[in-house]
């Protein structure tokens, strides 16, 4: 008979750090960070992540590669079966909330194997304070549970996955269950995905983006930034002059923004003390690195791609010392766009009105440089991922484009497209804007100094570009200068337009809307 071992139950950092060290989870760094391994699995797995398909929900989801269904069946004997492995073992449980909006918030239990993944749960979602009580949520009045085991095997035969591990959402009775994934970046996105699902119900944008905000109060004015793995989300808004709300998941509703998170969830690939002070810093006692090599003295080689090109650290946000504690802001004065273009086809800034905005934010254009999914590493390429977070967003992707045009038609809020990749050449050739060049850009549109009455037209990518923007060389802002020969530019940025044309035919939306994209004319 299996000993039955009881949780160990809201463990502090300092404890989970001390247990998961006894259990040889991990290591301390040089820095004080917790640094661990998760193997093979060192990015999402898209191909192992399902959603239950049931009567209440079934017609909502837009079933696909995506979203794939999964047995109601299947999944609650695999529920049982794991929740009868962690019972057998020593384990940790925490209780938390997503969503900073204390009305539009999941309270979630979270059952861990590890201790690190429970410090990872610690780090990233909200923690509740002690003797808090919930304010009745729209979004649900009862407790979510996740189970996460990265030890349990899954067989396929036997459990209906697709392989040894899983990712499960099962919204009818509100449970999440990770079984086979070691990497932690699966829980986050799993809640992301159950939220992302359930806010838009309640007149809410559900975003995949990261926010700061002019000041640290919470009504203060926000910018939002859009963008994939890669293209400088998490970089871009840990700026020192500015003070961070969130690296990653935010919710838009009638009275402003807000966190869905506590923590943040930063690469670590290249990272500088130079480049990128506020990560930097926030590396340390109560930081997890995942994949991280460390050299003999346990000093972090950050430039060490061997494990993974996706190294990354979750840390809470109290170790950002620039902060909007009510992790909420106002309505933002802009949305900003981030993709990394490998084509050098677009400009560096580009200015969006409201139907532009849904065509890109449909397109989720970008390239797949730093891709969080495993086995992508030599997939260096273009690619669109609706909503810039395509494998997040359960609904079909017309109901998030027209919560978008809502809010913006509501706040008036400029929209902006920043091309942090190539210029000078497509990729590998020319070169990618540098992190300076790009925080000019972002500088001047979060301080409103735009000039939106000097700027000229790009035909065949049908965007509107500044004639001048402080801090940057203006031959930047018009590609075609930057090329050795006009007659190629021309010809990339066809095939580009055609590109983003092809890829719109999916989408049933308002032909304003589709006008506004690329139109493939020549100059």
């Amino acid at each position: 008979m299996h000993a039955h071992f009881k949780p160990y139950v809201s463990l502090t950092a300092a404890e989970l750090i001390e247990h998961a060290i006894q259990n040889n989870e991990g290591r301390l760094t040089a820095s004080g960070a917790l640094a661990v391994s998760t193997g093979s699995r060192t990015g999402r797995s898209p191909l192992d992540r399902f959603i239950v398909k049931e009567p209440e929900t079934k017609d909502k989801i837009d079933w696909g590669k995506i979203n794939k269904p999964f047995s109601a069946n299947d999944f609650e004997n695999l529920w049982f079966e794991v929740h009868h492995y962690l019972q057998s073992q020593p384990h940790y449980l925490g209780n938390y909330q997503v969503g900073a909006d204390e009305e539009n918030c999941l309270e979630v239990e979270v059952l861990t194997q590890t201790a690190w993944h429970q410090l990872f749960a610690h780090n990233m979602f909200i923690r509740k304070r002690a003797n808090q009580t919930s304010s009745g949520s729209n979004i649900q009045k009862l407790n979510w549970q996740v189970l996460n085991a990265p030890g349990f095997t899954c067989h396929p035969d036997k459990h209906g996955t697709h392989s040894d591990g899983a990712v499960i959402i099962d919204f009818a009775s509100q449970r999440v269950l990770l079984a086979g994934m070691p990497y932690a970046g699966e829980m986050k996105k799993a809640l992301f995905s159950v939220q992302n699902f359930l806010l838009a119900e309640h007149d809410i944008l559900p975003m995949h983006c990261s926010a700061n905000a002019e000041t640290a109060d919470k009504t203060s004015r926000t910018a939002l930034y859009f963008g994939l793995s890669g293209t400088g989300k998490t970089t871009l808004s840990a700026d020192p002059k500015r003070y961070l709300i969130g690296d990653d998941e935010h919710g838009w509703s009638r009275n402003g923004i807000f966190n869905l998170e506590g923590g943040c969830y930063a690469k670590c690939i290249d990272l500088s003390e130079k480049q990128e002070p506020l990560i930097w810093y926030a590396i340390k006692f109560g930081a997890v690195l995942e994949n991280v090599v460390l050299d003999k003295e346990r000093i972090e080689k950050y430039e060490d791609d061997s494990l993974t090109a996706n190294t990354r650290v979750s840390y809470p946000l109290e170790h950002i010392p620039k902060r909007v504690t009510a992790n909420k802001g106002g309505h933002p004065s802009a949305v900003i766009f981030l993709t990394c273009d490998l084509s050098s086809v677009l400009p560096p800034i580009a200015i969006l009105d409201q139907y532009a905005a849904a065509y890109h934010f449909l397109s989720g254009y970008t390239a797949l440089v730093g891709s969080t999914e495993i086995g992508s590493q030599a997939a260096i390429g273009a690619t669109f991922s609706t909503c810039f977070g395509a494998p997040f967003f359960p609904r079909p992707a017309a109901d998030y484009a027209n919560l978008l045009i809502k809010r913006l038609t509501e706040t008036n809020t400029p929209v902006y497209l920043v091309n942090t990749g190539w210029t000078g050449g497509p990729y590998p050739n020319g070169r990618r804007f540098s992190i300076d060049e790009t925080r000019a850009v972002i500088s001047a549109i979060v301080e409103g100094k735009i000039d939106k009455d000097d700027c000229r037209k790009m035909e065949i990518m049908n965007l509107t570009v500044p004639n001048h923007l402080n801090g940057l060389d203006e031959t930047l802002l018009w590609p075609e200068k930057n090329w050795h020969n006009p007659v190629d530019y021309r010809s990339t940025a066809l095939q580009l337009a055609n590109r983003f044309i092809d890829n719109f035919k999916q989408y049933q939306v308002d032909e304003k809307i589709r006008q506004a994209g690329p139109s493939g004319a020549g100059i």
